[in-house]
């Protein structure tokens, strides 16, 4: 069971943002912006490379959370990034699909 698991179960606490059957938002315990938020499906899915045809909708929904948030939150007018790490050599930390929702500074760019 990983950490973002016993955030949904509310074995473990997070400042939540955003929740509602399919997805939940709460903001990251390590920032690496002046806003970051974690946007979270509730259905365990391991990363990016592990979603099928039939996620297709989910993953419109977690971008569609990802931008409600960040109209909730006061970012959108500035911009923001939305970040998908997957796998070892990706950066993932958590094995459980997870959009990284980060604002508040300018981005660089090429990141990484």
């Amino acid at each position: 069971m990983t950490i973002f698991q016993k955030i949904i179960d509310g074995q473990i606490p997070a400042k939540v943002v955003f929740e509602d059957d399919l997805s939940m938002a709460f903001h990251d315990v390590a920032p690496q912006a002046p806003m970051h938020i974690l946007v979270i499906p509730k259905r365990a899915i391991r990363g990016i490379s592990g979603v099928c045809e039939a996620d297709k909708e989910l993953l419109g929904h977690l971008l569609w959370v990802a931008s409600v948030v960040a109209t909730q939150q006061g970012v959108s007018a500035d911009g923001y990034r939305l970040v998908i790490n997957d796998g070892r050599d990706g950066g993932q930390s958590v094995p459980h699909l997870h959009v990284h929702l980060l604002a508040g500074r300018a981005m660089n760019w090429p990141p990484g």
